[in-house]
């Protein structure tokens, strides 16, 4: 395992789940050439903005016919139009294609070893059974569909509408609201969808990365927690100040996303008004919106 920190010697995960002990089999290596040497199975968990430094030396060390899967949630927009992060990666990295694995999974749960699912998205059989076997275990439990852009853009949507979610819980709001939140969310989410990638499935949205994956990351996700922050005040007024005081180490997403979102939206025929959560959400989050807009935005 390669990472920007060295946790060998701790023997427990940094930052998110310090009671979790590894296993021995995972070994930290400071240097990425060295964790890439000869890999036949490469899994990508980091910020994308780093994945243009750091392919080159991955394809350079790898297997020819590594397989590749990203548990990266976000999306880039490039020719007015959003681009597939597992996309980007399979340019970075000669056209390897790239499976995808989102899914209700709480990292500090999944830690613990309580049961969840997730879903992998994968265009080939062989590539399927792969991280099937590779991740499926009685508490974890994998279901893999074709669909890699419906659930890479489930895993990167969601996180927008969970700062919704936080919104209405930093204002104190009921479950009847934030229900509504998390309903006029997915419908969006799936709107999204269908305009810039006319192939994702619906059937997509049942699965654990689709309403799943949403209704835990609009109650219990560090997107959620963060909105709800925001509105408070209680560690700061930036986004910045408030990822520092709560995440420690880990990073925000849904903002990022939000803008990416809005990006696409207004690139071209501005289409923004036909998202009336996402486009208060970023309005909130970002251009003095008062709070309490949240729940005026209906579809």
């Amino acid at each position: 395992m390669f990472g920007r920190h060295c946790f060998d010697d701790l023997l427990v995960a940094p930052f998110f789940a310090q009671d979790a002990k590894l296993p021995e089999n995972v070994v930290a290596v400071p240097d990425l050439a060295t964790a890439a040497k000869d890999a036949t199975m490469l899994i990508f968990v980091l910020p994308h903005q780093f994945l243009n430094r750091i392919c080159p030396q991955i394809v350079a060390n790898c297997s020819p016919n590594a397989h590749i899967i990203s548990l990266i949630k976000g999306i880039e927009f490039e020719n007015n139009a959003p681009k597939l992060i597992s996309s980007m990666i399979s340019q970075a990295m000669g056209g390897k294609p790239c499976s995808v694995l989102m899914g209700a999974n709480v990292a500090n749960e999944v830690a613990k070893d309580e049961f969840c699912e997730a879903t992998v998205g994968c265009l080939d059989v062989h590539g399927a059974n792969l991280w099937h076997k590779c991740f499926d275990r009685p508490t974890f439990k994998i279901n893999v569909v074709s669909d890699v852009p419906g659930v890479e853009l489930c895993g990167a949507l969601k996180n927008v509408v969970a700062l919704g979610a936080g919104f209405c819980d930093g204002l104190k709001l009921g479950g009847n609201t934030k229900a509504a939140i998390v309903r006029i969310g997915l419908m969006e989410m799936k709107k999204f969808c269908a305009l810039y990638f006319p192939s994702v499935e619906s059937d997509t949205f049942f699965e654990s990365c689709g309403v799943a994956d949403l209704i835990t990351t609009c109650y219990g996700g560090r997107n959620r927690k963060c909105a709800e922050a925001f509105v408070t005040g209680e560690h700061g007024k930036s986004w910045d100040e408030i990822e520092k005081a709560l995440l420690n180490g880990q990073k925000l997403q849904g903002t990022i996303t939000a803008k990416d979102v809005m990006i696409c939206l207004k690139a071209g025929q501005d289409k923004s008004d036909d998202f009336p959560l996402f486009t208060t959400i970023h309005n909130i989050a970002f251009e003095g919106m008062k709070v309490e807009q949240i729940v005026h935005c209906h579809a």
